[in-house]
């Protein structure tokens, strides 16, 4: 039998050597333990669908070279971050300095700040769930920490841009931790672009810890170009009564994948996650989701929609775990996909996992197409078939779209999705 594929030493081997010693400690451990994991197969559930697009070359595994003098050319309003192929551009980026409201990158940490975070980076997140998450912990480069105090509050989104320079093939890790204290609030919005056509990689960690009362927004945009392969994960965990708001629209790649985590382990935490995700040729995205109801009292609100068109490939998986003692749960999971063409495929697979009696928990999937007498009724009053198939996929995911909290966020996606339509609705 042909053994499996497992991590080459080259992808253990980070070059950087900027960070406090606690994070390149953390860095050689991830890397020892990693070294001849086995890479995921058909036969790994949690990849079944996505492996054959998992591309790991020795030309991936090269790091990206950092930005230069200038920094990013990104043009970015209001409060931003830019990161350069997983390096933070300090000069392109533009952030507040107010009491309550520390932002800092990995490299300006002293070794008090970086020990205390290297004992917390990886808890949010379900290492065997998510095995490629500790690829990151083992290469990135730099990274970004954000700490509330308690009832601070951020008057304005603050966005991570994370630019991927793919003028040459390696790969990029950046790296966010966000630390939101008792009863604070923060909107983040990450956003995912890319320049340049040679192949690349993107494997990007986010971690959220939410104390009592905190609320906290993230608005994740996957936008990188064709030739760039996108692994990211997303851990959370709650306090009492904090609240997190998961905003996520990705579009389709070589392979992309957003695998993201909640855990809600004190009485009253609350979170909605909505996804939208597009594919067409034969692009893949994968979105993997589990919330963890720890806790009793907690409430969870889940809505994912996919479309694909032409041979490309959206897989949704999506798991809610109801521990014992999480009397009192209210939980709903939704997943709708739209196929817009015979050679599209889409896979689903909604799961409840419930060890406590006293629950409303609730789930549901569909796949299908455009309904042909909808379309024939917008025809019969004049609109073209092109519009009407249009207004009906737009009308599939607006709802979601117009509950992002960003209006240039809101914006870009739907000019994203315009361009998508326009492309896939070729016919007169």
């Amino acid at each position: 039998m042909k053994p499996a594929p497992t991590l080459s030493s080259a992808f253990l081997t980070p070059t950087g050597q900027s960070l406090p010693q606690p994070l390149l400690d953390l860095r050689a451990q991830r890397g020892t333990a990693l070294t001849d994991m086995p890479l995921p197969t058909r036969k790994t559930e949690n990849w079944k669908y996505s492996s054959r697009y998992l591309q790991l070359t020795e030309a991936l595994a090269g790091t990206l070279p950092a930005a230069g003098k200038s920094g990013s050319a990104l043009a970015v309003s209001g409060y931003h971050v830019v990161f350069h192929n997983g390096i933070m551009v300090p000069e392109a980026s533009d952030y507040p300095d107010v009491d309550g409201i520390e932002i800092k990158r990995f490299a300006d940490l002293d070794d008090d700040e970086a020990r205390e975070l290297a004992e917390r980076l990886d808890n949010t997140l379900d290492a065997e769930a998510v095995q490629l998450a500790r690829l990151n912990s083992a290469r990135f480069e730099d990274g970004l920490l954000i700490r509330l105090a308690p009832n601070a509050v951020l008057d304005q989104p603050l966005f991570v841009i994370s630019e991927t320079d793919a003028h040459c093939s390696g790969s990029a890790y950046p790296r966010i931790y966000l630390d939101a204290g008792r009863h604070s609030q923060i909107t983040v919005v990450e956003e995912y672009i890319s320049h340049g056509d040679e192949p690349a990689m993107v494997n990007a960690v986010t971690e959220f810890t939410l104390a009592d009362g905190a609320q906290v927004t993230n608005v994740r945009l996957s936008a990188e170009g064709e030739n760039v392969q996108h692994i990211g994960a997303t851990g959370v965990r709650q306090g009492a009564h904090s609240r997190f708001d998961s905003h996520c629209v990705g579009f389709g790649g070589p392979m992309r994948r957003h695998d993201l985590q909640v855990r809600l382990e004190q009485s009253g935490a609350n979170c909605r996650l909505n996804g939208v995700v597009v594919t067409q040729g034969k692009q893949h995205y994968d979105n993997h989701t589990v919330i963890e109801h720890v806790a009793p009292h907690c409430e969870s609100e889940e809505t994912y929609r996919n479309i694909a068109a032409d041979q490309s490939h959206a897989v949704f998986n999506g798991r809610i775990h109801i521990h014992q003692d999480a009397q009192k749960s209210n939980a709903n999971m939704s997943n709708k996909n739209l196929l817009l063409s015979t050679g599209a495929e889409i896979d689903t697979k909604p799961e409840l996992e419930i060890y406590a009696d006293d629950v409303k928990c609730a789930h549901g999937a569909t796949i299908g197409q455009l309904d042909e007498t909808s379309i024939f009724y917008l025809v019969s009053r004049g609109i073209d078939r092109r519009n009407a198939r249009t207004l009906l996929t737009m009308a599939f995911i607006n709802e979601l779209i117009s509950q992002i909290p960003v209006e240039s966020v809101r914006a870009t996606a739907q000019a994203r999705l315009n361009h998508f339509i326009d492309q896939t609705f070729t016919e007169a």
